[in-house]
């Protein structure tokens, strides 16, 4: 059993900054992939950005967000971090934090085991 809580989301204006948090517990942290997805109203499910931990740790981001958003973990306070900077009116969105039971990363929704509640982006022009 693995509990996530997902916390950070606000309003900010176009350009603008934001850090998002995700605390698990209930499981070695260091045994998860950790990923954010992100869902427009009306849209489905996208990634945004992850992270894994093998023989060392690695990192893979969505193309709409590569060079804005970086993604970090704390494995000793199992907590996820995604920072956002320039921030576009399109990334407004709710915005997920995921787990996986593996030491390999993958894009796809369906690999992940545990989600958080979600936490709300909005960005204005």
């Amino acid at each position: 059993q693995v509990e996530l809580a997902d916390s950070g989301g606000g309003l900010v204006q176009a350009g603008g900054s934001l850090k998002l948090s995700c605390a698990g517990s209930g499981r070695t942290f260091t045994d998860l992939v950790m990923a954010w997805f992100r869902q427009a109203s009306g849209k489905e499910r996208e990634f945004v950005a992850a992270i894994s931990w093998g023989r060392g740790t690695t990192t893979k981001y969505a193309d709409s967000v590569k060079g804005r958003f970086t993604i970090t973990r704390n494995n000793t306070k199992e907590t996820v971090y995604l920072q956002m900077k320039s921030l576009k009116p399109e990334d407004t969105a709710v915005y997920y934090c995921a787990a996986a039971s593996s030491f390999f990363i993958s894009t796809n929704t369906r690999t992940y085991n545990y989600w958080g509640q979600g936490t709300q982006v909005a960005v204005s022009s």
